[in-house]
């Protein structure tokens, strides 16, 4: 963070000074919320949670060199006391945004967020200091974090915006004003929240709401409900997608046996050839939002072409592909899971075993629990089991409870598959059965909610691979 006075702090978030010797002291140092993150020159931030009251560590903290610690009560160090921590950390963000006037480009939608936050981030790293933030840290709490990172150096400042709700992507806008808005998609994630697709895209569209007259709206020219936020901002709108007025747009995509696809990009300065990195078809309207940002950044198409082809997956569980020593590809996508990226991940899988299969190799699809899809969730599994069929998936793994047995409900019926498709019980089961018929040349996608843990499929995979290579030395 820049250097601030506590006094200057203080007077930004309305708060009052406790045990504070010197209001002139300076905070040099990150702002932080986890006080073993604590380096010499921060300012703790302390949150009363439901498992932890931070403020039982402020002593800790200041010990281990905090000069302040922000709070909601004194804490016998040195503290700025206010009624409500969230909204001073807001404040404080936008303060600092503010004062150096940093390009803010900020992105919401339904999927692809924090991959195509990755891309823009590196993309534009590639003409000044960029700071974004590490996963997905993208509500009231990360964002201001991730904003307070800026130093007077930073040129750049991406932050991915997510939403529960209507209102929630105004509030957010507000810490942090974009000049650049970008919207990817609205899709069914958290539909049962919302109510509805009208629903989401209302609260999505927020983002284009609050860009100013010189601002520009980056929207995703092949989503109906996106193209038509068009007429909800006063900002210059950038179209991207493959339809054919896309002003940067895709053309010849292909997806070759890696799963990874290839496009010739078009921008309005020019043409350049991409091959991706990133696994999956769905990854190239992600590339081509971020193009749109480079481009209206100064970038040209070869460059941003070219930093396409070397950009890469930044955060963890999200289409990771690693082979193993004995010839099976696991593909960890457990992070998360909404009907369209479980589609996108299911169509990849196939992609990438298609080279396998000559060879004797299979394609296993081990998915789980697609959450908060309210009165949608037994359509939407059942369809995602009978899509497993329809790509020719060699074997579908169905984890967890009712909605597990929904997605393997819908692959029986759609292809009468009996041995093809299996309902376990849960994480471990999944374990125990696929880590005993894998061979080499099989393709292993892991696919659900966080709330399935998943992850811990992947990761037993991987580390039978290790143990077996260790015992062979």
């Amino acid at each position: 963070m820049i250097a601030l006075s506590l006094a200057e702090i203080a007077d930004i978030v309305g708060g009052q000074t406790h045990d504070i010797p010197d209001p002139a002291v300076t905070v040099t140092g990150p702002v932080v919320t986890d006080s073993r993150e604590t380096e010499p020159g921060a300012l703790f931030v302390a949150f009363a949670g439901e498992r932890v009251d931070g403020h039982e560590f402020a002593a800790q903290a200041v010990e281990d060199g905090a000069v302040a610690v922000l709070a909601t009560r004194p804490v016998g160090v040195p503290a700025i006391v206010v009624e409500d921590v969230v909204g001073a950390l807001g404040a404080l963000a936008r303060h600092v945004v503010e004062r150096l006037g940093t390009n803010v480009v900020a992105l919401t939608g339904s999927a692809g967020k924090t991959s195509t936050k990755d891309l823009i981030a590196q993309l534009l790293s590639r003409s000044g200091p960029t700071v974004w933030p590490p996963g997905n840290l993208n509500n009231e709490i990360g964002l201001p974090l991730t904003a307070l990172r800026v130093t007077g150096e930073t040129r750049n400042l991406v932050l991915e915006m997510g939403a529960r709700g209507i209102g929630h992507i105004t509030y957010l806008t507000g810490l942090t004003p974009p000049r650049i808005g970008v919207v990817l998609n609205v899709g069914s994630a958290h539909i049962g929240e919302f109510g509805g697709k009208e629903q989401i895209a209302q609260a999505k569209g927020e983002m284009v709401e609050s860009l100013p007259e010189d601002g520009v709206a980056v929207l995703n020219a092949d989503d109906p409900l996106v193209r038509g936020m068009a007429s909800r901002t006063r900002a210059r709108v950038l179209l991207f997608g493959e339809s054919e007025d896309a002003d940067v747009r895709a053309e010849n995509v292909t997806l070759g046996d890696t799963g990874r696809p290839g496009f010739t990009l078009r921008t309005p300065t020019g043409c350049g050839e991409v091959t991706l990195r990133l696994y999956g078809e769905h990854h190239v309207s992600n590339a081509l939002a971020a193009a749109a940002v480079a481009h209206e950044l100064g970038m040209s198409a070869d460059e941003i072409a070219l930093a396409l082809s070397e950009a890469r997956s930044l955060s963890r569980w999200r289409m990771e592909v690693t082979e193993r020593p004995d010839g099976v590809t696991i593909v960890n996508d457990a992070y998360n899971a909404s009907p369209d990226s479980v589609r996108a991940a299911l169509r990849a899988l196939v992609a990438m075993g298609s080279a396998s299969r000559a060879k004797g190799g299979r394609t296993w699809a081990v998915l789980g629990l697609m959450a908060e899809l309210g009165d949608e969730a037994l359509a939407a599994h059942d369809a995602v089991g009978r899509l497993a069929v329809r790509l020719n998936v060699s074997k579908l793994v169905a984890v967890g409870g009712r909605e597990a047995a929904w997605l393997r409900m819908g692959a029986y019926n759609e292809g009468s598959w009996g041995e093809e498709s299996v309902h376990v019980s849960d994480a471990q089961a999944a374990i125990d059965l696929v880590r005993g018929e894998l061979r080499p040349g099989d393709v292993v996608l892991v696919k659900a909610s966080r709330a399935a843990g998943l992850e811990k499929v992947a990761a037993a995979l991987l580390e039978d691979a290790t143990e077996g290579e260790a015992a062979g030395r």
